[in-house]
């Protein structure tokens, strides 16, 4: 156990690596500093050089647990009741210390494949930072080429691995930066986290020049001079493209209701009714707007019950009466989030967190289901073995992910969506599948409910602005409580706070006028045709850098002890 006691070296560089991670939390919203993203990372690697093997990794991963437990806290506001509220807590911890593996990963790889070692005997952060000076400005920047390319290739991984949660990528933080990120149409967000990285790692080496040599004050410049200057031409680029916006050739008028119900009510089947009537309320009042909204869009889990199967009167009238006849009525296309099911033989019932299109005649033209679903949340892992653990479900039963994006066409109005349920919009390769020839926006409908009036509203837009961007489409959000806005092709985002407020949790309905229209004429982005192309390109990147790495630290061993001091 003595090689595992902090020494009073490593005791603050732990403290700098938590304060690293509290700089990541910043960047992102509700605190929305993006410039602190852009340092990050530099601090993070700065605690642990000198170190390399476990020490590094416990660094990175002290960081990476500081930043995703401060990010994800509002995991804590789900209201679940004892003995649950425990299990909450877990899942809290359990997860952001797994977030923090990639973090642990990525800073003992980057000083595994770092250009130059530590002076004999030293570990401390500065001589091993100062060693930087000696090895060539090509090396240098090779290194950070590297270490931006590896944080790229564990974001990736991040995004896929067991079904992938690609919260709180590093990108994210600059989607207020909308000349910057129209890098995003070619790279997706991992272009933008490349850059930051990329930019953090050489600002140390540029700090490591000004410590060991500082007569030589214009030296540093150097280091900072490509990643600078790759950052200027994307800004210019992107402002080109963000001034000369193309107008839409029409719109749609849209009533996005945001009931702002409780999820302690969504829970309760006795408030099932009044939530309903909620719901209906709202529609009413924003269809008695003129001119009348052509589209009504309910959240998700804004219906009571099971669609198409509930055979309970609520009024005299089932819930699938109720909501065909408001369409029929107001002759106006609903879309909208509610649970659906299918019997199978044996007596079995799948259940799907679906959504669902309907025509000014009452009809249900389309339904589409949810492909990711929510961990502990929709489903359960390993509860067909441990079928207590299902209790923890909120709903008739875990749910079962849907096959397939389903095209909603709207057809007197000439115009096709594709619907995204929940988090499904922070998956940049899952949302790009939804986007067709045809396809005039995307429409994600959410329940944040969960998180009461947290940052979780704010980090989930954000990462739809990207969607928007990568896609070249507007991406209209109709959520529970926040945030309901619509995002144009550039990344603006639209229509955010209710009028004469500032308050995006409230019960309401927003009205809103989506640009559409592009149908054949629709030119896809090269991250649309291509995809992640960048960020494999990265992941090659980052695997050969690390081979290489350890092919010369091998090489070093292999030699004699006096030529290995040379």
């Amino acid at each position: 156990m003595k090689r595992f006691r902090l020494q009073g070296d490593e005791v603050w560089r732990y403290r700098l690596a938590i304060a690293a991670g509290f700089l990541l939390t910043l960047a992102f919203p509700k605190f929305d500093v993006p410039g602190l993203a852009w340092i990050a990372p530099a601090v993070v690697l700065s605690a642990a050089a000198g170190f390399n093997g476990a020490a590094a990794f416990r660094i990175g991963f002290v960081a990476g647990l500081s930043y995703h437990l401060s990010f994800l806290y509002w995991l804590l506001l789900i209201p679940m009741g004892l003995p649950w509220k425990g299990v909450v807590v877990l899942g809290w911890i359990g997860l952001s210390a797994f977030l923090a593996m990639y973090q642990a990963i990525w800073v003992w790889l980057a000083w595994k494949i770092s250009p130059e070692r530590s002076p004999p005997g030293e570990t401390g952060m500065l001589p091993h930072v100062r060693s930087f000076a000696t090895a060539s400005w090509g090396r240098r920047s090779l290194w950070c080429f590297n270490v931006a390319a590896l944080w790229v290739a564990l974001e990736m991984v991040q995004a896929r691995f067991l079904t992938g949660f690609p919260w709180g990528l590093l990108g994210v933080s600059q989607y207020q930066m909308l000349p910057l990120i129209q890098l995003t149409s070619i790279t997706g967000v991992y272009g933008i986290s490349f850059l930051l990285v990329w930019f953090s790692a050489s600002l140390l080496c540029a700090a490591a020049l000004l410590l060991s040599k500082p007569e030589l004050r214009r030296t540093w410049v150097a280091d900072l001079f490509l990643p600078v200057l790759t950052v200027a031409i994307v800004f210019a680029v992107g402002m080109n493209r963000v001034i000369h916006l193309p107008a839409a050739p029409r719109q749609i008028k849209a009533a996005l209701i945001q009931p702002s119900i409780p999820q302690t009510m969504i829970w309760d089947e006795r408030e099932a009714i009044t939530r309903f009537h909620q719901v209906l309320d709202w529609s009413t009042k924003a269809l008695a707007e003129q001119p009348k909204a052509q589209l009504l869009v309910w959240p998700e889990a804004a219906v009571p019950s099971l669609f198409l199967w509930d055979t309970n009167l609520y009024d005299g009238k089932t819930i699938y009466e109720s909501i065909t006849g408001l369409a029929r009525e107001q002759k106006v296309w609903l879309i909208m989030g509610a649970d659906d099911a299918e019997p199978l033989p044996g007596g079995n019932v799948n259940f799907y967190n679906s959504s669902f299109l309907i025509n000014p005649e009452g009809e249900v033209l389309a339904k589409y289901r949810k492909r990711r679903l929510v961990i502990f949340g929709e489903y359960v892992p390993f509860s067909r073995w441990l079928p207590i653990l299902s209790k923890m479900v909120q709903s008739q039963g875990e749910f079962v992910p849907g096959n397939q994006p389903v095209a909603f066409p709207l057809g007197s109005l000439n115009v096709i969506t594709s619907v995204l349920i929940c988090f499904e919009d922070v998956f940049p390769h899952l949302t790009r599948e939804y986007v067709q020839p045809d396809t005039d926006f995307l429409l994600n409908l959410t329940n944040n409910g969960w998180f009461g009036e947290s940052a979780a509203q704010w980090q989930h837009a954000a990462s739809a602005v990207f969607r928007a961007v990568e896609n070249n489409l507007p991406l209209v959000r109709c959520a529970n409580n926040g945030l309901t806005c619509w995002v144009d092709r550039r990344g603006g985002m639209h229509g955010v706070y209710f009028g004469g407020s500032k308050d995006i949790y409230k019960a309401g309905y927003k009205i809103f006028d989506i640009p559409v229209g592009a149908g054949g004429k629709y030119v896809p982005t090269f991250y649309r045709r291509y995809g992640d192309l960048f960020g494999w390109l990265c992941c090659g990147i980052a695997a050969i850098a690390i081979v290489a790495g350890a092919l010369k630290r091998r090489a070093a061993s292999a030699q004699p002890l006096g030529l290995a001091c040379l």
